[in-house]
Order: structure tokens, then C-alpha cells, then sequence
């Protein structure tokens, strides 16, 4: 098995972190379309009830604000106070970040400046998020 290619020693850092799935509390993944704005892409995502919810990735303090109605916790659970955030880019390179959840929100908010600036430019068509 060949070695992971990453994206940044960021990346390569936290890839080690990423929590398997069975032991996350927050656990989505999902197909991206963006429409992108003058500093800011948005896309619409699909949750597992067929329901659309939007997604919007910009610059900023990093950070992520989740929307509560995409994530079912356990009766009891609290939101963790970070998630990994992940894809694997058209060129096979594998990009994760750690952020800090900032609260909740209407829609899915992601602050990253790569991600963005990846995102504009195509890089990724899929985003995984593990916490």
C-alpha cells in the first residue's frame, strides 16, 4: 500500500487525529455541487430523510457553526467541541482540518480559507466531517 500524498503538513498531522467513524458523535459526508459567490461558495446537500440543507464555506476565523436538524446526538450527548473536516482532492492529495465549533446555525457554515480557495477552484467534489 502506497503512502497518503497530503495536502499540507497540516494534513499529514492531522490525519493521524481523524476519529473512526463508529466513534464519532458528529458524522456526515456528502456530495458537493457549489455555486460560487464573490467570497463565499454555497452547495446544496441532501440528508438522509431527502430534505435539501445548504452549506456555505468561507474565509474567516476557522471555525464551523453546524446545523442542528443534519446531526442527531444521542439523548444526553453533547456536541464535541471540534470535528475534522476532510476530502481527498481531484489530484489524490488528502486535505483534513481541525475546527472548533462556534454553535449552530440555519445552515452548514464552514470558516477555512484553503477549503475555500480549493473549493473555487474545483479541487474537491466530496467533504467529510468527523467529530
Amino acid at each position: 500500500m502506497s503512502k497518503p500524498i497530503f495536502f499540507d503538513e497540516e494534513s499529514e498531522v492531522l490525519h493521524s487525529q481523524v476519529p473512526h467513524s463508529k466513534d464519532c458523535k458528529v458524522k456526515l459526508s456528502f456530495n458537493l455541487d457549489f455555486d460560487i459567490g464573490q467570497s463565499y461558495v454555497t452547495a446544496k446537500i441532501q440528508d438522509r430523510d431527502g430534505n435539501i440543507r445548504k452549506l456555505n464555506i468561507q474565509a474567516g476565523t476557522r471555525g464551523i457553526k453546524l446545523q442542528s436538524d443534519l446531526i442527531r446526538l444521542k439523548s444526553g450527548q453533547d456536541y464535541p467541541p471540534f470535528v475534522y473536516v476532510q476530502t481527498t482532492l481531484k489530484d489524490s492529495r488528502i486535505f483534513v482540518r481541525k475546527l472548533p465549533i462556534q454553535g449552530l446555525s440555519d445552515w452548514l457554515l464552514i470558516f477555512e480559507e484553503d477549503l475555500l480557495l480549493l473549493a473555487v477552484k474545483g479541487q474537491y467534489e466530496e467533504l467529510e466531517i468527523l467529530g
